[in-house]
């Protein structure tokens, strides 16, 4: 039980591990001036300067709003190697790696009890002592 538990939790913790060197997004920050007014992760920025200003701006050729992306990129070159891709020692050292590991951890049997589920009688007198027969 130990066992599969540990395996099922390893195994998820692997799979967010790929899941989050894989994973790409994009960091939008809007600048009104030198001051940071919006930052968004997943959606577009909301701009600071009305249309009116933005329109004025555009005909002087300024601009006071400033837009800047990050871009974080995760990896997107994953290699996947099958047991053919080794050679052949290493397939030896693997194959005997693993039967020993599973060989190890093998139980006992179960030992099987029938009387598990019930329980003594209620002893009101002990009989021996009662009836004065001892073994010897």
């Amino acid at each position: 039980m130990y066992k599969s538990i540990i395996h099922k939790t390893f195994s998820m913790a692997m799979a967010f591990l790929v899941l989050l060197s894989t994973i790409s997004f994009t960091v939008e920050k809007h600048f009104c001036g030198d001051v940071l007014m919006d930052t968004a992760i997943f959606s577009k920025t909301d701009p600071c300067c009305d249309e009116g200003a933005v329109a004025l701006t555009l005909t002087e050729n300024k601009s006071c709003c400033n837009d800047q992306l990050e871009v974080v990129k995760g990896q997107d070159n994953l290699k996947k190697t099958t047991f053919e891709d080794f050679q052949f020692d290493q397939q030896v050292f693997i194959t005997t790696l693993y039967y020993s590991y599973i060989n190890l951890f093998e139980g006992l049997p179960e030992q099987i009890n029938p009387h598990k589920d019930y329980s003594p009688p209620n002893l009101v007198t002990d009989i021996q002592v009662l009836d004065q027969v001892f073994l010897i």
